[in-house]
């Protein structure tokens, strides 16, 4: 679906990452913020992992694999962002690699936490930094709704304890990020996929982004 606003290249920040818990919608209006923009998509390896699905049925005996797995994928994926290019890469992520650590300290006991953080040290990573952080918020109950309603087999076993955990992670990692200009998204009724009001609202208020940080209500006149 095409923008109804008009786009100038020099307005549009180059390196965007969308974040937020399982069900906000990151992966979904990522996808759309590369389709407008014509950005390379780069997406996590969810459904790649081979242990995701052992972790959300049987819990943390399988935290430290599924751990590691999304680690060394992500590091591969933000290397390759390095690249000659000097100004920085051209693209819509679906992820950050600094909050990799987020799920390691939910999911892993003392000692694995310790052998993830050796890993982590060891990898050396120097990711380039984002023009743009979109973090999208919403309800547990909204999330887990979500989580119901897009069937995905594994994710089929995440209650809602476990996503408010994760949600109040996600609360104190970005009240203290300051590495990029951050978008705080009310995600809750919005709808980036479906809803072209709802979709070029964002996308102005990430065009007229001046500031560190901002938040984003669709106004219920959207909705």
């Amino acid at each position: 679906m095409a923008p109804r606003l008009p786009l100038n290249d020099n307005d549009l920040p180059r390196y965007v990452a969308v974040e937020g818990p399982i069900g906000a919608g990151k992966t979904t209006l990522a996808t759309r913020l590369a389709e407008t923009f014509k950005y390379p998509l780069l997406l996590e390896p969810a459904s790649d992992n081979p242990f995701l699905d052992r972790f959300y049925r049987e819990g943390r005996r399988h935290a430290l694999p599924t751990q590691l797995f999304f680690l060394l994928h992500r590091a591969d994926q933000v290397t390759k962002l390095a690249g000659p290019d000097l100004i920085g890469p051209t693209v819509i992520s679906d992820f950050l690699i600094e909050k990799d650590r987020l799920f390691a300290e939910l999911t892993l006991d003392q000692n694995e936490l310790a052998l993830y953080e050796q890993i982590y040290k060891n990898l050396m990573l120097d990711p380039p930094t984002p023009d743009l952080v979109i973090y999208l918020q919403a309800p547990i109950s909204v999330l887990l709704d979500r989580i119901r309603e897009r069937g995905i087999a594994s994710e089929q076993y995440i209650d809602g304890d476990y996503l408010s955990t994760l949600s109040d992670a996600y609360t104190d990692f970005f009240h203290f990020y300051d590495q990029a200009p951050l978008l705080i998204v009310n995600a809750g009724e919005a709808d980036f996929s479906h809803n072209d009001s709802h979709f070029d609202a964002l996308l102005e208020q990430v065009i007229q982004m001046n500031g560190v940080r901002q938040y984003f209500n669709p106004h219920p006149t959207l909705i």
